[in-house]
């Protein structure tokens, strides 16, 4: 399975003024290009469980996701490439034409159904998920995000990549298991900091925790989560959202992906100006 993805994954200085007369150091860790199918976090959260469902003798995939999902677009070309069947369980009704994600999982082989949101939010009920294996066979039901313990314990690796001295490792954060898992890598006083991708973010204290006692048995308490950068919620985008994204690829050669990495950066570029970090901290942030 390793052959999907090259690790480790680069890590980069990131020079801006911004920052810079801040007093903050930031790198970035390149996480987006250790694949380019499934990059990032998401190869990190699949590739234990992907070698749990082909332990457990599993040929199909069942996961969750919003119509912009990247899980669902991963999971999609990881079955592709690894012998799995996938079927896609997408919020809310279908459309058409399929938009740029559902369309890369369609043609990755991915079989895609739809939930109306009410039932959507049942989703890990036993009844919901009995219903979707009587109609598509036997599955290892990943759930949204593809945040479980195992998923947990794979994005936990990233932090042991990092060779260099850091003080504030940061990510995007839409269901909790990044953070999770890379708040419970670092070591002594170091921070984690993740940045809220959907609104009303609040909840994903209690996922963090639970993902934590999850995986590892034990939950820490170095991380926190920034909800005012959201932008109106997951996978919603705003004018001053756009320009940032549009001013760091000419400043910097990098296209932000608006769901998750755009936010996180905006966030923290705005935490440094308005003092959030102290003179002389060190950040790394992830792009996933």
């Amino acid at each position: 399975m390793a052959a999907l993805a090259t690790l480790p994954s680069p890590l980069a200085e990131l020079r801006d003024e911004r920052l810079e007369r801040r007093g903050v150091h930031l790198q970035l860790k390149r996480d987006d290009l250790i694949s380019r199918d499934v990059p990032g976090n998401k190869w990190r959260k699949l590739r234990h469980n992907l070698e749990a469902a082909r332990h457990q003798g599993f040929t199909r995939l069942l996961t969750f996701g919003g119509a912009y999902s990247n899980h669902i677009r991963a999971t999609a070309a990881a079955g592709r490439h690894l012998g799995f069947e996938t079927v896609g369980v997408i919020r809310g009704e279908a459309r058409r034409p399929l938009n740029d994600s559902l369309a890369y999982a369609r043609a990755h082989g991915m079989a895609l159904t739809y939930l109306d949101r009410a039932t959507y939010r049942r989703k890990t009920e036993p009844a919901v998920v009995a219903e979707l294996t009587r109609e598509f066979g036997p599955c290892y039901v990943l759930p949204e995000g593809g945040s479980n313990g195992l998923a947990v314990r794979g994005t936990a690796e990233l932090v042991g990549e990092i060779t260099t001295g850091f003080d504030v490792l940061c990510c995007a954060t839409g269901t909790g298991g990044t953070l999770a898992g890379i708040a419970a890598g670092l070591r002594g006083p170091q921070r984690a900091l993740g940045f809220a991708v959907l609104n009303g973010g609040r909840f994903l204290d209690d996922e963090v925790r639970r993902l934590q006692l999850e995986a590892f048995g034990t939950v820490t308490t170095n991380w926190d989560i920034d909800t005012g950068f959201h932008f109106g919620g997951y996978a919603k985008r705003r004018p001053a959202l756009d320009s940032f994204i549009e001013a760091f690829r000419d400043r910097h050669g990098i296209t932000l992906d608006w769901v998750y990495e755009a936010k996180m950066l905006y966030g923290l570029f705005a935490r440094a100006e308005a003092g959030g970090f102290e003179p002389g901290t060190r950040v790394v942030a992830v792009l996933s």
